[in-house]
């Protein structure tokens, strides 16, 4: 198969809004040792990319600056020790940049095949938000059958995922917050046993009365600032606060020592991007295994709000920005 020479990706041409994102010609990457050279489909928008963008998260050393941290497509080559794929075969997976452009490579680890039956575009839209539950509530929030759980920007997602995917895998009662009636709508029909418009309620009081005062056992947080201190209130014994995210601007928090020390309350986060290939590739097999059998079925499916071509990135960005999706942002290139 021979391969054009250069690629149109999307470049950041300085810090700042998303009027600095670019389409650019760039030289295609190479897939060196055991990774796969891919011919991106489509690939998702999140709020990393959003940060990098801006400056205040630059991509690990020796990363690409072509923001993009999950996609869907086509392997075309791959690397010498590459073992499970083969060209042809279509994966999905994350990266720690280079999504927003026409070819990516990606460690073969990393990579899992597309669910039967999905295209590109809702392929693309599950990996990160899969990646980062999975590891948010049975990872670092060691979250079992039976057991409940709050989770902040029901309708982003990261949200959508973790109702699905907890509804799915036996949770007991799980609440969600959303900024609109609309989307908390979305958020009970994805699985949520309430859903609270926190511009409307509050959503410690409503959490707090449907328990009977008990709280619940893990939250799932992607804003933090000032919902750190009544996401600490609302849990229980044991309970485990999980940060996947940071939407507020404020950085630094009070939190009560001594109700974190009597009720042995866990606070922890989740980043995947500066983690190792090893590491994810644990948690890519795990996803096949407990994940990938119920998105094969439509047990459980990514939801999609909406769908760009690349080079209309900076559009993709100002939804995102705007927080005016339900689920995920999608940017397609044509292949």
């Amino acid at each position: 198969m021979t391969l054009p020479r250069t690629m149109m990706a999307i470049e950041i041409a300085r810090p700042g809004g998303p009027e600095v994102l670019r389409a650019v010609h760039r030289a295609l990457p190479v897939a060196e040792g055991d990774e796969l050279l891919v011919r991106v489909g489509a690939a998702g928008v999140n709020r990393v990319d959003v940060f990098q963008r801006t400056g205040i998260y630059n991509p690990p050393p020796g990363t690409t600056d072509i923001p993009g941290v999950e996609f869907a497509g086509t392997v075309v080559t791959t690397g010498p020790l590459a073992r499970r794929f083969s060209p042809g075969e279509r994966v999905c997976g994350i990266v720690r940049g280079g999504a927003y452009a026409e070819y990516c490579a990606i460690p073969e680890g990393q990579a899992l095949p597309v669910p039967g039956g999905y295209d590109d575009v809702r392929a693309a839209g599950v990996p990160e938000t899969f990646f980062t539950v999975w590891v948010a509530l049975y990872g670092q929030g060691r979250f079992q059958p039976g057991e409940s759980l709050l989770v902040h920007g029901g309708a982003s997602g990261i949200g959508t995922t973790a109702i699905m995917l907890a509804r799915a895998l036996g949770a007991g009662a799980i609440f969600a917050t959303a900024g609109s009636d609309e989307k908390c709508r979305a958020c009970e029909a994805l699985g949520a046993t309430r859903a609270i418009n926190y511009r409307e309620q509050d959503f410690a009081a409503v959490v707090r009365d449907a328990t009977g005062g008990r709280g619940v056992d893990v939250v799932i947080d992607i804003v933090a600032g000032p919902y750190v201190a009544r996401n600490i209130s609302l849990l229980a014994d044991d309970g485990r606060l999980v940060f996947v995210g940071r939407m507020s601007q404020e950085l630094d928090f009070s939190a009560n020592v001594l109700r974190i020390m009597y009720h042995r309350l866990n606070i922890t986060g989740v980043s995947l991007r500066g983690q190792s290939v090893a590491r994810k590739t644990v948690i890519a097999r795990a996803l096949e295994r407990e994940a990938w059998p119920l998105l094969c079925d439509g047990t459980i499916a990514p939801v999609i709000d909406s769908v760009f071509p690349l080079a209309q990135a900076e559009a993709a960005h100002r939804r995102l920005e705007a927080s005016a999706h339900t689920g995920k942002i999608i940017l397609t290139t044509g292949s």
